[in-house]
């Protein structure tokens, strides 16, 4: 079993890239999602398909990292990739459809931002939110598979550059420093002021709202199979 301490020093491998690669199977996406635990902004799922022939170091799983470096090495990802993609599912989307089925909707627009048709795919965790063939599920991929850190990096930069801009319009809520996720600040905005345009209004935080302007919203599940 590998500790939680050596994958923070081990660099991310190719050796599940290079399953799909020896299958014959060229175009290999590493797929991850970031903002998902947030209470405002929205779900973002990146897609990145790596060069077989040429590396890109020093890439670790974007939460490994300062906010700095994501920027620096989002720069050199995005110019050394074969393709990258991204997609979004915003706060009422999530509202509507559910978190999975959001999610699987975020996917499919960073899939469909591809400028080519993958091959194979890569996804970080336990479930496949994908459905394309020959995905692989891989438990910590964001810290074992070089495509996936590298789709985790292009997430968390793209997202936290959204929320960085919706700081301007919500200055009370501080999202360019909590990116939307809950803090005591964040907490204190919202017993204030309510929910903004951008919160999630089917989550449980609602329910312990004393500010009472808007109500919880619940989500339209059945509208779940139109994603799956």
């Amino acid at each position: 079993m590998v500790s939680p301490r050596s994958l923070r020093s081990t660099p991310p491998g190719l050796s599940v890239e290079r399953t799909h690669w020896d299958a014959g199977r060229e175009l290999v996406v590493g797929i991850d999602e970031v903002g998902r635990g947030a209470w405002a902004g929205p779900l973002t799922v990146a897609a990145v398909v790596i060069p077989r022939d040429r590396r890109l170091y020093r890439i670790r799983e974007s939460k490994q990292l300062s906010p700095a470096r994501r920027e620096e090495l989002y720069g050199r990802i995005v110019t050394w990739a074969v393709a990258w993609g991204v997609g979004h599912a915003d706060a009422a989307e999530c509202d509507a459809l559910g978190m999975s089925a959001a999610q699987r909707l975020a996917c499919r627009r960073a899939l469909e931002d591809l400028a080519v048709e993958p091959d194979a795919a890569i996804v970080d965790g336990k479930w496949d939110f994908v459905g394309l063939p020959n995905t692989t599920m891989v438990v910590k991929g964001d810290a074992r598979c070089l495509s996936v850190a590298a789709a985790s990096v292009v997430a968390k930069v793209t997202r936290d550059a959204m929320m960085r801009a919706e700081a301007e319009h919500f200055p009370a809520f501080a999202f360019d420093q909590n990116k939307g996720y809950p803090c005591p600040r964040h907490k204190v905005a919202l017993a204030g002021y309510g929910p903004t345009a951008i919160h999630r209004r089917s989550w449980a935080f609602m329910d312990n709202l004393a500010w009472r302007g808007v109500q919880r919203t619940v989500p339209e599940r059945a509208q779940m199979s139109l994603f799956m």
